[in-house]
């Protein structure tokens, strides 16, 4: 690999570790432009590295208590089944439509790293992230509603996963948040593990109906996994607003990249 791939593949562990989300996007765009991989089998090896990736920082973040295992398993189980049906769904779906989704989707992370969170705290104290589960103290039944809205939230994002190769982490960590009441930094932690399970979903999915350069996708996975171990010791030290506007605006540019170099 070149020196930008391998600045690529840092970039792309360290997201995973600050945010718990956007390894994908930055994978893909690596996978093809830098390491000029097809299109369809740089969205299978971007998922199976944002897998592995999510798999070593998630259960780093377990060893610290900061994964909610009875969510993670609900919003995991459902969304590996929608992120499997993605992937075979993405098998038949034309690069050009895949590729614009996946510009489309790395604008919204743009907009909703852009936008300001809405913060209220209710008279009972408890801080409250738009209403929701948050201000009922998060999802203690697996038969509550809460957890119907998680499991109908892992379905939607599975599919979305499996399509265009994103982990979706951008989705789930603010889902997290309004419907299970989590803390963020465990809803971060819960994200990885979701996010790893998903990934390997996309991934198996994949297989057997793209060819897979497996020296190019070890080898990438490699420098990606230190650079979530970065990511992850950096994430109390760097300001998180200035992180997020920087790579919402990064998002921006390449998704505007994506869009007139693949797509237009």
């Amino acid at each position: 690999m070149d020196i930008l791939a391998i600045l690529a593949g840092l970039a792309t562990g360290m997201v995973l570790g600050l945010f718990g989300s956007g390894g994908s996007i930055i994978a893909l765009p690596a996978l093809l432009y830098l390491l000029h991989v097809e299109p369809k089998s740089a969205i299978a090896m971007s998922l199976g590295v944002v897998a592995v990736t999510a798999t070593v920082s998630g259960l780093d973040n377990w060893r610290r208590g900061l994964v909610d295992v009875r969510v993670a398993l609900v919003f995991g189980l459902f969304g590996v089944a929608g992120t499997f049906a993605g992937a075979r769904l993405g098998l038949l779906t034309p690069v050009v439509v895949q590729l614009g989704l996946f510009a489309l989707v790395m604008y919204a992370a743009a907009w909703r790293m852009l936008k300001p969170a809405k913060v209220a705290v209710p008279a009972s104290g408890i801080v409250a992230i738009g209403g929701g589960a948050a201000a009922l103290g998060g999802c203690r039944d697996f038969f509550s509603p809460c957890m119907g809205h998680i499991a109908l939230h892992g379905i939607g994002v599975g599919v979305l996963t499996g399509l265009v190769g994103v982990g979706g982490g951008f989705l789930i960590v603010p889902a997290l948040v309004l419907l299970s009441g989590i803390p963020m930094k465990t809803a971060v932690g819960t994200s990885l593990v979701i996010v790893a399970a998903k990934s390997y979903a996309g991934f198996i999915g994949y297989m057997g109906g793209v060819p897979i350069d497996w020296s190019v996708m070890a080898s990438f996975t490699v420098v990606t996994v230190g650079g979530s171990f970065i990511g992850a010791r950096f994430s109390n030290r760097i300001s998180q607003d200035m992180l997020k506007k920087a790579f919402a605006w990064f998002l921006v540019v390449v998704a505007t990249y994506i869009l007139f170099k693949s797509v237009l």
